[in-house]
């Protein structure tokens, strides 16, 4: 039981959903409904094609609520970031593993200095074991992000293929957070949580709901029933 208490489920809706003319009240109100963190999709129209948001919405956003603020940098110079971001408030600062391969290691480090909590993702088309050397060094990063779409926009369909990388962290990690993004929903939650996933970004599921708080609700109960079912 000690290992799912340490991945303990944490349900991050994606700000990209929401409205951005409103992020102080969408975020605020995301909170109030239930959610564990808020996901912020930092993208620099070259990683990805999509152009989103930089550390002065954060700035702005810190100044308005205490949420961790979950920062995913889809960009090809992610410690051009780790200043101005640590700068801003955020709470995590999560870069991608194809543009790190040679300075991975000076990276988290700078991250953790700033404050943050650093983490990697991979897309994919990217192997798991990629992340392997990442989540064993010395100072390792403390979650990994699967991405279940190619990342870039919001509403595209989950990839299920994509929960055997889940998996094997999984049985690897025990205590590991492990993300998933894209395409996730009541409709898919039950194949990420069974996989093993405790930290669920959900984007359109979520804000386009009726009752988001619901949504919110219902994934965190199949990631917990994965855990004690585990």
């Amino acid at each position: 039981m000690a290992a799912a208490a340490a991945a303990a489920a944490k349900i991050a809706p994606s700000m990209l959903s929401s409205d951005f003319a409103n992020l102080a009240s969408e975020a605020e109100r995301m909170v109030r409904l239930g959610a564990d963190w808020l996901h912020m999709d930092v993208m620099d129209g070259h990683f990805v094609p999509n152009l989103t948001i930089g550390a002065p919405v954060i700035e702005s956003l810190r100044k308005h609520t205490k949420a961790y603020l979950d920062c995913h940098l889809m960009v090809t110079n992610p410690s051009d970031y780790v200043e101005a971001f640590g700068k801003a408030g955020a709470s995590g600062f999560t870069f991608h593993i194809e543009v790190t391969r040679d300075n991975w290691k000076e990276l988290i480090q700078s991250i953790k200095a700033k404050g943050m909590r650093p983490g990697v993702s991979l897309k994919p088309g990217t192997p798991v074991e990629d992340v392997f050397p990442l989540v064993e060094a010395e100072t390792p990063v403390e979650l990994v992000l699967v991405m279940t779409v190619e990342p870039g926009f919001g509403g595209q369909k989950f990839m299920p293929e994509m929960m055997d990388k889940v998996r094997t962290l999984r049985k690897k990690y025990p205590s590991l957070d492990i993300e998933v993004d894209g395409g996730l929903g009541p409709s898919t939650i039950d194949v990420a949580a069974s996989a093993g996933a405790n930290c669920i970004v959900a984007g359109s599921s979520v804000f386009g709901a009726a009752d988001p708080g619901q949504v919110i609700s219902a994934l965190r109960k199949s990631v917990e029933a994965s855990q004690i079912k585990g």
